[in-house]
């Protein structure tokens, strides 16, 4: 069916009913179906196709328009739209573009408008990019023109509606269970961990996870851009959000803004969804005044990189020697989990490595597991996420929750290290 033809429809709709307030949905999809029985046009339609389309004309009133099958499809986890005209999914790791589109990239601004107008935000010509959120969580982020030459983009990530543990990751092999099990241990015991990785590659589902081991009895505030953590084994837990600057340019909360205040709402651990620039020291400072067991992630191509991006962040927003900054690293984290996607499009945990403090100006690393690849069977990497060998170092922590010895052989507690 034409575009043309679909835009006539809801012409004829909207100007039989009015769908926008005084109409319930079954009244609504009455009239669409009449109104589609009735043409002689469409008479030539299958059941299926009949169904289909009263479908899509129904999502254009009162969903998402032809995005909202797609929102509904747990198979799809990314929806890239690059223009009212060009739509590409991500399903089951295949990228693939659609045969429909929005009737007018009109259209697609209203369904941006209704996007972020749930969730308080605004965005126009003056302010063309904003992230935002769906009711179900979905992660959205808009570019208007002037900077989205061929008209208004968004992207939406998508999540599962249950969060996945660490053992549907181990089922999907992202890690082994003997590193699985040292992560509940970490965790548990208030390591300072920190996710690393690309973009897709996983880090909020595997924060997520790792929230699973933290005891419930325990009070966590989570400080995101946009909200998309699903913790839900703490009862006692606060989810903050940071808000854009209003129309005027004033009412900006920024995630510096939220970590200091929940310095003040005694949480036991601060959970940070994401660190991206002059945030990250007060951060590191949290986590080094008393809120130990905190989580955060942030872009980075290993491990190591991960250590040089924390170190500009931080510089980008004070006047610190770099000494002095490498020290806060060094003694802020203790755990760098590297998450990657690989050439097959799993998501795979490649570098788990222990952060054991400064030695000759650079911050060291220990490496505790490393993924080791052995070759390819019908497309898809063979590997696994294999010890390094070397022990946990730093044992304080361990010891202090009661942990006398590490149940994982090659982990054995040996004796205390950095606190």
């Amino acid at each position: 069916m034409s575009d043309e033809l679909f835009r006539t429809l809801r012409s004829d709709i909207r100007a039989g009913l009015d769908v926008r307030s005084s109409v319930g949905d079954e009244e609504l999809i009455t009239h669409i179906e009449r109104t589609i029985f009735d043409r002689e046009e469409l008479k030539s339609l299958t059941a299926h196709e009949k169904h289909a389309l009263v479908r899509r004309l129904f999502d254009s009133f009162r969903g998402l328009d032809v995005l909202q099958p797609l929102v509904d499809n747990p198979a799809i986890s990314e929806i890239m739209v690059n223009s009212y005209r060009e739509i590409f999914v991500e399903e089951e790791g295949e990228i693939r573009r659609l045969p429909e589109g929005f009737e007018s990239a009109a259209r697609l601004e209203d369904i941006i408008q209704v996007i972020v107008s749930d969730v308080n935000r605004v965005v126009n010509e003056s302010s063309p990019i904003v992230d935002a959120r769906l009711r179900n969580g979905s992660r959205v982020n808009v570019v208007l023109p002037p900077v989205a030459l061929k008209g208004p983009a968004m992207t939406i990530r998508k999540f599962p509606d249950s969060p996945m543990t660490m053992e549907d990751l181990v089922r999907r092999e992202t890690l082994g269970e003997e590193a699985a099990e040292l992560l509940r241990l970490l965790v548990a015991a208030k390591y300072n961990l920190f996710i690393s990785g690309g973009t897709g590659s996983g880090k909020t589902t595997f924060l997520n996870a790792l929230s699973q081991f933290i005891p419930p009895e325990e009070r966590v505030v989570t400080i995101e851009d946009s909200a998309e953590l699903q913790i839900v084994t703490v009862p006692n837990l606060v989810s903050l959000e940071t808000r854009n600057a209003n129309t005027e340019g004033k009412g900006e909360i920024t995630i510096r803004d939220l970590i200091r205040s929940s310095l003040r709402m005694r949480p036991n651990r601060i959970v940070v969804g994401e660190v991206r620039g002059a945030e990250a020291l007060d951060m590191l400072q949290a986590m080094n005044t008393g809120h130990e067991g905190s989580l955060s992630s942030g872009h980075s191509n290993s491990a190591r990189d991960m250590l040089s991006r924390l170190e500009t962040m931080v510089l980008s927003g004070a006047e610190l020697p770099v000494q002095v900054v490498r020290q806060q690293i060094g003694s802020a984290i203790d755990i760098i989990i590297h998450l990657a996607r690989l050439r097959d499009r799993t998501r795979r945990v490649v570098e788990i490595c222990e952060v054991t403090g400064m030695a000759e100006g650079e911050v060291q690393l220990n490496p505790l597991f490393e993924f080791r690849e052995d070759g390819e069977n019908k497309g898809r990497i063979k590997g696994v996420l294999a010890p390094c060998g070397n022990p946990l170092k730093n044992t304080a922590k361990l010891e202090m929750a009661g942990v006398r010895k590490n149940p994982l052989k090659r982990f054995e507690v040996t004796g205390a290290g950095r606190g």
